[in-house]
């Protein structure tokens, strides 16, 4: 039977045992990948290291391991409609692994994970089964040295040949396998069980060696190297001895919070139990891609998402489940994983307000369309179980429901949709609509905005010079799809021809705001960029019709987009500081500007000292005191790579003219918007400061009134504490000094009388030997600690030359043994060890050690003169 150990234990012994093998603990990055377009989510451990693995950077080190948070939607993981149906598949999952960069190869992966497997998983070895590449031979020869021959698998290419994607690092893998038994199967062999339930893959070796290109030719990487991942949740199954990773200790928790708001009690094989699966999944995927920085929307990733959200509530339905409720979920979440996933709890307003944001558009949107949609659905499941073409299209057309979500919508009521006279209906819808220059297609992607840009040419911004600006309505989106024109109390997408609204990218936040005319108003929440030279305004409508051809005024949130400027000013003063005292060495790795505070990440080998943060905090605000003018101009590309003194960023692509923001002291490349003098800023603190990678530390600060608050915070605090301490606020630190000094002179006499009464003990417990068999023996129960237990017991074979003690102690219900044999008799063949494993049942409990000194913990005190009894005969039966 494998032994409980939940999620939380098995992440962590798992990195500590590859931490003190010589590897970097590396933290997961954001499920949001940064600089990859090949990826809409990280899919796997190795994503983070892809430019490591392919040659094209270096690190400081050639091993690591993580736990990184993984998410599949879309390409080629897409386990969306499988979640909730199977016992296996999630859209979020954590990623154990290992890796080597030119460091190890074959030989040590295979001994870490066999080590890893029998050791830290504590998994029965005879249960393992390895698989390989059919011609990997070196794999065969290595795997022979942990399991017979005849356990190793051959499998092809299908199985054992691994890949990323389409394109990227490739190579043949080793999966290992566990044998859960005949109740997952009846197949004797991992090549006889087709279904995998059986034998169950819970690791997989990648021996990375090969770049896989376009047009699938391969080439040899740099250096070979190691890629390996065992999915968290899949290891916690065969730890607790589960059928589903539903039933693991987290995914479980969130199920009985769904079972409480629902009030209907959740069966694993009840028709309605796939509801409490979906929710549960999709809950925990839409919090962590939240935290990491994305947002459900109608383009890409956000689109992905806000599918993953509308799915969880379809399925609360079917727990009559009708109201806001995902929110609710988020504190049994974090108090699960927020203490090794502190961003859950630091975005938990954020979270739980996008949750209830996009549920309470979703009921609308369903009330809307939901008679007609149940109509359709009832009709099918009469008739001939599929939604026509023509139907599904009109709810695409009429009601934004795209036909990747119709087609699950269709699945989970066990109906087909049409989709080839859906697609004839899109062609043409298409055909019709390119006659008014109007592109339309079931998915926001890229083509469809490098279609739009075709026609109509980039949006052009206006925003560095005005706030308010009149535009010509180009294109609309619901839901993924451009139409002709938006109705009231829809969301939807805008894109002018000319607009003042700065859209999301280089970490600055959108704009807010309005689009107005005289007989409308659409509230832009956000503003984003989807595709190079598009400006999208994302919002809904809240009074009239909005058509295409349509001219409004765009008015941006003056307010907001000053703070946001104030803080973005505020990155590069403190860039300019962080050089300043840290050295040049120190380069931006990452930032977020926002309106109530700024993020800034960048390289440095260690913590930064609060005497360097408070210089740093000087060295802005005295910058803010003397209110230089911020300057922004254009430059050739060409012409700023010969001025060192401009700042750029690795990694960053840059156009031939560039736009430089320049305070005199600090020049740097920047596409954001900033503020005319760095004395409207006010006043800057640091509010944390922390590290979030190997060499990568993290700033957060805010700046003009926030600042103030989290000054007078600190103030607030501190006369607090002077009120508890009964003092004044410049007291408290002698007032504390005199404290602690009086409490290590109680602690100190306590320490004094609790060593005199345990002197009176020994000697009292000294006088109990009694005379067993010629043996001495002092068997007590002791009102003591184990702690002290072991230190009387120590005391008393020091005094006495030839002695077996047995004492017993209780504590909370609970107890504890001990046995303590002198060497002499240990000489004898008194066997300590063998003793407690004896007595150790007697108190329902188990124990061991060496055979001068053994204990154990039971469940039964009230047995403990029992067990002591029963060493006594011990005794007296080891001279027959």
């Amino acid at each position: 039977m494998i032994s409980h150990m939940n999620t939380q234990e098995i992440r962590r012994k798992f990195l500590d045992y590859f931490k003190k093998s010589g590897h970097v603990l590396v933290p997961s990055s954001p499920v949001i990948p940064h600089d990859d377009p090949t990826l809409l989510f990280i899919n796997a451990g190795m994503n983070q290291f892809k430019d490591v693995f392919l040659g094209k950077s270096r690190r400081d080190y050639t091993r690591a391991t993580s736990s990184q948070k993984c998410v599949r939607l879309g390409g080629k993981h897409n386990d969306l409609e499988n979640v909730g149906h199977t016992t296996r598949h999630l859209t979020f999952f954590e990623m154990l692994g290992n890796f080597s960069f030119g460091d190890y190869f074959k030989e040590d992966a295979i001994k870490f994970s066999w080590e890893v497997s029998t050791e830290i998983f504590g998994f029965d070895p005879e249960k393992i089964f390895p698989t390989i590449f059919l011609d990997d031979e070196e794999a065969y020869e290595l795997w022979q040295k942990y399991v017979p021959a005849e356990k190793i698998t051959r499998f092809g290419e299908a199985d054992n040949y691994w890949s990323m994607g389409d394109t990227g690092p490739c190579g043949p893998c080793s999966e290992l396998l566990y044998d859960r038994g005949e109740k997952y199967g009846s197949a004797p062999s991992p090549t006889e069980d087709t279904s995998g339930e059986r034998f169950l893959e819970f690791w997989n070796l990648v021996f990375m060696q090969n770049n896989r290109f376009a047009d699938g030719t391969m080439q040899h990487l740099p250096k070979p190297s190691i890629d390996t991942g065992a999915g968290l949740e899949r290891i916690v199954d065969l730890k607790m001895g589960v059928d589903s990773v539903f039933e693991t200790d987290i995914l479980r928790s969130l199920i009985g919070e769904v079972e409480k708001i629902s009030n209907i009690t959740y069966h694993s094989h009840d028709e309605r139990s796939s509801a409490f699966r979906v929710i549960a999944d999709h809950m925990r995927c839409l919090s962590f891609a939240i935290a990491d920085g994305a947002q459900p929307s109608n383009i890409e990733r956000g689109y992905a998402l806000r599918k993953v959200l509308r799915r969880a509530v379809r399925y609360a339905r079917q727990l009559e489940i009708d109201k806001p409720f995902l929110a609710k979920l988020l504190p049994n979440l974090i108090s699960t994983m927020g203490a090794d996933y502190p961003e859950l709890k630091t975005a938990e307003s954020r979270i739980a307000e996008i949750l209830t944001a996009e549920e309470e558009a979703f009921i609308r949107t369903l009330r809307r369309g939901g008679n007609m949609l149940n109509q359709i659905i009832t009709d099918a499941t009469q008739q001939n179980h599929k939604i026509s073409g023509d139907e599904a299209f009109k709810l695409k057309d009429t009601y934004g429901f795209p036909l990747e979500e119709i087609i699950l919508l269709a699945k989970d009521s066990n109906l087909t949709v049409d989709t080839k006279r859906y697609e004839e209906l899109e062609k043409e819808a298409k055909e019709r609509s390119r006659s008014v220059h109007k592109t339309t297609q079931q998915v926001a992607s890229e083509s469809l905005f490098s279609d739009y840009c075709q026609t109509h040419g980039e949006c052009s911004f206006v925003g560095f010079e005005k706030t308010e600006a009149e535009g010509r309505v180009t294109a609309l989106i619901i839901d993924g799809a451009m139409v002709e024109q938006i109705e009231e109390g829809v969301e939807g997408m805008i894109i002018l021809d000319s607009t003042p609204f700065y859209s999301e990218k280089g970490g600055q936040v959108g704009d807010t705001g309005t689009l107005t005319n005289q007989n409308t108003s659409f509230h832009v929440h956000d503003t984003q960029a989807p595709f190079t030279g598009v400006i999208a305004h994302v919002g809904s409508l809240k009074k009239g019709t909005i058509r295409l051809g349509d001219t409004l005024t765009a008015t941006i949130d003056e307010e907001r987009r000053q703070k946001i400027a104030n803080n973005h000013t505020a990155t590069h003063l403190l860039h300019w500081a962080l050089q300043e005292v840290l050295g040049p060495h120190v380069k931006q790795a990452g930032s977020v500007v926002e309106p109530g505070r700024l993020r800034f990440d960048f390289s440095h080998h260690k913590a930064v000292s609060k005497e360097e943060i408070t210089r740093i905090e000087d060295l802005v605000n005295q910058k803010i005191r003397d209110n230089l003018p911020v300057k922004d101009y254009e430059l050739s590309y060409d012409e700023v790579q010969k001025k060192g003194e401009i700042k750029q960023f690795f990694g960053e692509k840059y156009g031939t003219k560039v736009r430089v923001i320049d305070i005199d002291y600090s020049k740097e490349l920047c596409g954001g918007t900033h503020t005319s003098a760095v004395g409207t800023i006010g006043y800057f603190r640091i509010t944390k400061e922390s590290s979030i990678a190997a060499g990568v530390r993290r700033i957060e600060a805010v700046s003009g009134k926030e600042a103030e608050e989290f000054a007078r915070q600190a103030e607030d605090q501190l006369e607090h504490l002077a009120t508890l301490l009964k003092t004044q606020p410049q007291k408290i630190t002698a007032r504390l000094e005199h404290l602690l000094e009086e409490n290590r002179a109680l602690t100190q006499e306590v320490d004094g009388f609790r060593k005199g009464q345990l002197t009176h003990l020994i000697a009292e417990l000294s006088k109990k030997i009694e005379n067993v068999c010629d043996i001495p023996l002092i068997a007590q129960k002791v009102a003591l600690s184990p702690d002290d237990m072991r230190f009387v017991a120590d005391e008393i074979i020091g005094s006495i030359s030839s002695a077996v003690l047995v004492f017993g102690s209780e504590s909370d219900g609970r107890c504890h043994l001990l046995v303590r044999i002198s060497d002499d008799l240990v000489g004898k063949g008194i066997n300590a060890q063998q003793i407690i494993k004896t007595i150790a049942p007697i108190v329902n409990g188990g124990g061991g050690g060496k055979a001068n000194s053994a204990q154990a913990g039971g469940k039964s005190p009230q047995k403990i003169p029992e067990a002591l009894a029963k060493a006594r005969e011990l005794l007296e039966t080891s001279r027959d």
